[in-house]
Parts: C-alpha cells; sequence; structure tokens
C-alpha cells in the first residue's frame, strides 16, 4: 500500500511506476515527491543509462588479461548513472511541466500535480548535478571533457519533441554518451571501438524510445509534439527491425574488435533472440504492450554485459 504524503501533497503515484515499489513503501513521505521526480520508483532509466557504460568499461578493459574489469569504475559509473539520470529527468519536468499536465500518464508527476514547486525542483537538480560532477573528478582529464561535452545534448532533448519527430535521436546521443566515457575511463583515449559501440547504442536508444512514445501517440498529437512513434506510425515494426538490427551489428562488431570470442558471440546471439521478440510481439495500441517491451531491455543489456564479461573471464583463466 502506497504511504500518505505530507499535508496538502496528492498520495497519487505516477503513472507508469508500480504502486508495489519500494520507494513507495518505505521511503519517508516527505521525501517521496523527489525521488519521484528523480525518477528512483522507476528503476528501468538506470539499467539503460548504466548498462551501455558498463559495456565499454568491460570492453575497454577486455584486452589487459584480467578477468573482470575494475569495480570502483564500475561503481561511479553506476552512482554517476543514478544523479545524471535524476537531474535529468528533473530538467525535463521542468521545463514540460505545462505539457505534462496535458498528456494521461505525466500529469500524476510531481511538478504538474503539484507535489513539488519549481523552485524546488531546480535547487534540487543543481544537488544532482553537483554530486555527479564530484564522482566526475574522479577520472582522467578526457573522461572529464566528454562528460562536460555531453551537458548541450541533455539540455536540447527535451526541446526538440517541439519541432522535430527526432527527439529519441538526441535521447540516443545523451544515454549512449556513457559508452564513450566508459571506454576513455579505462583507456584514456577514444578508438574505433568506442565509436561503434556507441553508434550501436544510439541505435537501441531509438529503438526502445520509440516504443515507450507510443504509450503518449494520442497526446502527443493533440498537443502538436513529435516524436517517431507518430513519425514511423504502422511502419513501427521495420523501423524497429532496422534500428534493432544495426544496433546489434555494431555492438557485435566492437566487442569482435575488442577481442570478443565464441562466448561473446554466443551471448550476442541470445540477445539478437530478445530483439526479435520485442518487434515480433509488439502492440503499438496497447500501452501494457509498449510498457512490458520497453522495460524488456534492460534484459537486453544484462545479457549483452553477461556476453561480455564471461567472454572476459574465459579469455583470462583458459
Amino acid at each position: 500500500m502506497t504511504r500518505p504524503l505530507p499535508q496538502g501533497k496528492t498520495s497519487e503515484t505516477i503513472a507508469d511506476a508500480s504502486a508495489a515499489n519500494w520507494i513507495e513503501r518505505y521511503a519517508p513521505p516527505s521525501w517521496l515527491p523527489y525521488l519521484r521526480l528523480a525518477r528512483v520508483d522507476r528503476p528501468i532509466g538506470f539499467w539503460l543509462l548504466a548498462l551501455p557504460c558498463f559495456w565499454s568499461i568491460a570492453l575497454a578493459t577486455r584486452g589487459m588479461g584480467v578477468a573482470y574489469p575494475d569495480l570502483w569504475t564500475l561503481f561511479l559509473f553506476a552512482v554517476g548513472a543514478v544523479v545524471m539520470r535524476g537531474a535529468g529527468c528533473t530538467y525535463n519536468d521542468i521545463l514540460d511541466r505545462d505539457i505534462d499536465k496535458g498528456v494521461a500518464r505525466t500529469r500524476s508527476r510531481p511538478l504538474p500535480s503539484g507535489q513539488v514547486t519549481t523552485g524546488a525542483a531546480v535547487i534540487f537538480m543543481v544537488a544532482l548535478c553537483l554530486i555527479g560532477f564530484v564522482v566526475l573528478l574522479n577520472f582522467n582529464a578526457v573522461t572529464v571533457w566528454l562528460g562536460i561535452a555531453v551537458l548541450p545534448v541533455v539540455a536540447l532533448y527535451p526541446l526538440v519533441k517541439r519541432f522535430s519527430h527526432w527527439p529519441q535521436a538526441v535521447l540516443g546521443l545523451a544515454f549512449s554518451w556513457g559508452t564513450l566515457m566508459g571506454y576513455a575511463a579505462v583507456q584514456g583515449r577514444l578508438d574505433w571501438t568506442a565509436f561503434m559501440l556507441f553508434a550501436g547504442a544510439v541505435c537501441w536508444t531509438i529503438g526502445y524510445d520509440t516504443i515507450y512514445a507510443h504509450q503518449d501517440r494520442e497526446d502527443d498529437g493533440i498537443l502538436g509534439l513529435k516524436s517517431t512513434a507518430l513519425k514511423f506510425g504502422p511502419a513501427t515494426k521495420p523501423a524497429l527491425g532496422l534500428l534493432y538490427g544495426v544496433a546489434w551489428l555494431a555492438i557485435a562488431a566492437a566487442g569482435l574488435a575488442a577481442g570478443g570470442g565464441t562466448a561473446f558471440l554466443l551471448g550476442m546471439a541470445v540477445a539478437l533472440i530478445q530483439l526479435t521478440w520485442q518487434v515480433v510481439t509488439l502492440d503499438i495500441d496497447d500501452g501494457a504492450n509498449c510498457l512490458k517491451r520497453f522495460r524488456s531491455n534492460r534484459d537486453f543489456g544484462l545479457i549483452v554485459l553477461a556476453a561480455i564479461l564471461v567472454d572476459m573471464f574465459l579469455a583470462a583463466v583458459l
């Protein structure tokens, strides 16, 4: 059961978050609106942001003869993913607070529902950014500059849907940037392996966020907003097939370039089956179907990570 919020606040949970999530059950009531603002109640976003970072850290370490990547580096990237995802979501909600009132899935968010004021949201966002910056300073100069360079992309993303059908592409750039940062954190430089992995992650992100955007297709059309869901329309399945196909090929090519072997390829074969399942079973007119397939991309990301790690371990011990 959802715990009550402080007096004067709504107890309504977010539309696409489970009422049984641990945030709703255990967090202090005064924290709830801010945890919701940072999407802590919906951890799928953390996985989708962090997993490409983990891929790149592991691939960058692949040729060093060790059995697994540096755990401290993985931890720092995990913390960075949590706080910067929260900051990005808060920034997005600040800009979209009036639009979100007109969309069924988002009108219960903390800002449009009045659970959090705009001023408080700005302070919260700045605090998260400062934590992220402290984390970033633990890495080499190339990684720090890459972390700073992505900020204009993040700032642009919430605005794109107002004038272009391709906000998912900008999200792809922002969410996949961690592949470049993770590789640079280990190697101190970038090479074609990092760029191939980045390209694959971008295509993957466009694909899964197109599925997510189909939940809001009707409301977006009424409000004059744009998305790849509206652009692709009935042709979404073939478009997804193309995007996911390019994503899989690019990720597989990056793994092979980093020295991946048979175990990696077997894992990638399983990952391809997962992507194929998404496309074949997708029903763009069923919101619950879209949400389930969107969330299943965590499984794809974990399969890819497992393929890299198992192959890395076997290469080190055999």
